[in-house]
């Protein structure tokens, strides 16, 4: 994994072309150093350097910078070496006339068979033993936008194509968005980077984009926090014309079963393909050059991956990164003496079954604190629970330990149906899919169900300070049943409309965040969501459009492990594995049991002896049978607990000094865009053994947005900062 930083001018083409200009790595691969660059513009160069100095974090290890003859395109790339540690993995990387050039972040699998193809099939000459060059490679053999069916991995990258003087640009993301890249348009010039920080040295002066925070665009659609700067949409790739044009186009999206027309199988054959693809994912991110350890927790999915690990490791003697050992090394965290909350014993008992070795971080309320401002920064967003800040630490130990990479079980949950809020959908409608099925059969019994479920996931979100369902009429759907309260769901810890600023409550109006949710997808999905999909399947995708993407892949995932250079690997978000599972039937990923008193552990955070709905349901069921011969009975019978902070802590703790130095009423009316009032009301209520978690989580969204302004000096919200600004 890397850091990525890009400025590219969009003015009039440049009549020159080649590589004549570069500090850090030339296009036969030799270093140049910055200041004997054959005259490169040194301030543009200057400048690239020190924004790869803000995101070092992403690549400590090397660096480098190309900059084009006529000093409009330039490159940035650090380096975190994975695979192929030599000089020759150095980037930029360049094609061998010296024509197309790259910068990229992440991991393409399957290297060796791609690799071969390209060498026997295509005669191409590689001059690396990077994964990066197939980027460059596959470009060159099958061009934009064809080459992206061959790309299989966690990517970003930043190609400049100058080929009979076409100056073409491609910024592409994976098709998950587990790598980040954003952009912004500086006077004439585009700047594109994995992190909007890296702007900063090449001029950007941000300010709040206050309405997508309002409206909950920045987790929705392509918006961010700051004006102006916008995300490149998972599955798209962002190009430029000759003509300065910016335009983002879709190369991939997610599709799943016509629930009309449902593909017969038998279970086996299901649970083999699962199991089948999901050893063929983990097989595959084992590749590196470099030591590679897991994150394992007290759930299903990451006890799944580190089993297959073990297993391919003892039976197949499969190399573990650069070593060959059957011991994998884990890394976990606990909170301590917190019921419910600290899964650490549960991950201890799954380490001493596999016999692997673990190391753990203990999570306390003085190690929450002091990581919140720096976890924020890193993060660039608000968010509800102080679960990322336990993920920012957590980060910590593989690097302490010189582990560069480590596997993760994010993605389970999103396509195995794990999260509670999917299960009405799931009951909204028969399974025709599995008709045979008790549910499907029962309309009486799936329609009683479906009630109850509606009402106790209320109950959970009520219970844990979720503004759910809150004040919200009714909202016809453009896009199928289930989808408006699927809407629900997904803004469940959007902060209610009374922490604005009373001129934010002003403009908006009585705008609706659920409409800001169903227009951001094409029209040609709500079509599919209305006809084709099961509301399951529905539900699914727009949680995987939104939150997955932009939240969970984010401050639970790439940000917070690659503020400590650490790479994270998503074997559930292999698009291999993902694509069958989503044609998949409903009724074999959540599974109706009559039995709600079976043992399944201790209830946890979020379940509750009244959630008899919610429990009759088994989530990840065909899950639980792929991988049952890599895990214990402990966790083939556990229900579903969420990875979650407590939100319950003491007046005049860590965590209350804290959120008290930040949230002055100097810092709060700084912002702009928040009432102070609000803030005051909410500290006096979300401590102590009463808390309200609801003004807990006000004073977390709110001590993230003072920490990001202050750190990255963001001007004061003004009523213009309200209009919609496209970069």
């Amino acid at each position: 994994m890397c850091g990525i930083s890009a400025c590219i001018s969009l003015g009039s083409a440049p009549t020159g072309n080649g590589c004549a200009k570069h500090t850090g790595v030339g296009c036969n691969g030799e270093t140049r150093s910055p200041d004997v660059a054959n005259g490169i513009s040194k301030n543009l160069a200057t400048q690239l350097q020190a924004s790869l100095a803000v995101i070092t974090h992403r690549g400590p290890d090397d660096s480098g910078v190309w900059i084009n003859e006529t000093e409009q395109v330039g490159l940035g790339h650090c380096r975190l070496s994975i695979n192929d540690l030599s000089s020759a993995g150095r980037q930029p990387l360049h094609s061998s006339d010296g024509k197309v050039h790259v910068v990229v972040n992440g991991e393409i699998y399957d290297y060796d068979r791609l690799r071969h193809e390209c060498e026997t099939v295509h005669q191409y000459v590689f001059r690396s033993d990077s994964d990066s060059e197939l980027v460059l490679a596959l470009y060159q053999i099958f061009g934009a936008p064809d080459f992206f069916t061959h790309l299989r991995g966690e990517f970003a990258f930043v190609l400049y194509d100058d080929r009979s003087g076409s100056r073409r640009l491609i910024a592409a993301r994976d098709r998950y968005g587990i790598k980040p890249l954003v952009y912004t348009r500086l006077g004439s010039s585009l700047l594109i980077a994995s992190e909007a920080k890296a702007f900063l040295p090449l001029g950007w002066k941000p300010r709040w984009d206050v309405r997508a925070i309002a409206d909950a665009g920045w987790m929705f659609d392509d918006r961010t926090l700051f004006r102006g700067v916008r995300k490149v949409l998972p599955g798209h790739y962002l190009e430029t014309t000759k003509d300065g044009v910016v335009q983002q186009v879709k190369y991939w999206d997610a599709e799943y079963e016509d629930k009309r027309k449902p593909e017969v199988r038998t279970l086996d054959e299901m649970i083999h393909g699962v199991r089948e693809r999901l050893v063929e994912s983990v097989r595959l991110r084992l590749r590196a050059d470099v030591p590679v350890g897991i994150y394992l927790s007290g759930g299903i999915d990451s006890s799944a991956i580190a089993g297959i690990v073990t297993d391919l490791a003892r039976k197949e003697n499969a190399k573990i990164g650069s070593e060959r050992t059957t011991r994998v090394t884990c890394f976990s965290v606990g909170f301590p003496e917190l019921s419910g909350y600290d899964e650490s014993h549960i991950a201890e008992r799954t380490a001493e079954w596999l016999g692997v070795k673990t190391i753990k971080k203990t999570i306390t309320e003085e190690t929450l604190a002091e990581n919140f401002e720096n976890a924020v920064f890193h993060c660039e967003h608000h968010h509800f629970d102080l679960n990322f800040v336990a993920k920012f630490v957590l980060s910590t130990l593989p690097h302490e330990h010189g582990v560069k990479v480590v596997l993760t079980g994010e993605g389970a949950d999103e396509h195995f149906a794990g999260y509670p809020y999917f299960f009405s959908e799931f009951l909204r409608e028969a399974d025709q899919g599995l008709a045979n099925s008790h549910l499907s059969q029962d309309r009486n019994l799936r329609n009683s169900m479906f009630q109850s479920a509606q009402r106790e996931m209320k109950g959970i979100w009520q219970k844990g300070g979720a503004t759910a369902y809150e004040s919200r009429p009714a909202l016809p759907s453009i896009a199928g049943a289930g989808a408006a309260d699927m809407s629900d769901n997904l803004l469940a810890w959007h902060p209610s409309a009374t922490l604005f600023a009373p001129w934010i409550r002003a403009r908006q109006g009585n705008e609706d965040c659920r409409k800001t949710i169903l227009s951001s997808y094409p029209k040609t999905v709500q079509a599919k969501m209305r006809s084709r999909w099961h509301p399951l399947h529905t539900s699914m995708y727009m949680w995987n459009k939104n939150s997955l993407a932009n939240v969970l892949l984010s401050c639970l995932g790439d940000r917070t492990e690659m503020a400590h250079s650490v790479e994270a690997r998503t074997p559930f978000l292999d698009h291999h594995l993902t694509d069958f599972v989503n044609r998949l039937p409903p009724s074999v990923k959540l599974r109706y049991s009559a039995d709600t008193a079976s043992d399944s552990g201790e209830l946890g955070p979020i379940w509750t002896k009244s959630s008899v709905a919610l429990q009759s349901l088994n989530e990840k069921w065909i899950l639980r049978q792929a991988v049952r011969p890599f895990i214990t009975d402990e966790l083939y019978k556990r229900k579903k607990h969420p990875f979650l902070a407590p939100t319950r802590w003491a007046k005049d703790g860590p965590l209350y000094r804290k959120f008290k130095a930040l949230l002055t009423r100097e810092s709060v009316e700084d912002l702009g865009f928040v009432s102070w009032t609000m803030i005051q009301e909410a500290m006096e209520i979300a401590w102590g053994e009463a808390a309200d978690p609801k003004a807990f989580r006000l004073l977390l969204y709110c001590g993230a947005w003072v920490t990001l302004g202050q750190r990255m000096r963001v001007a004061k919200a003004d009523e213009a900062d309200w209009e919609l600004n496209m970069p």
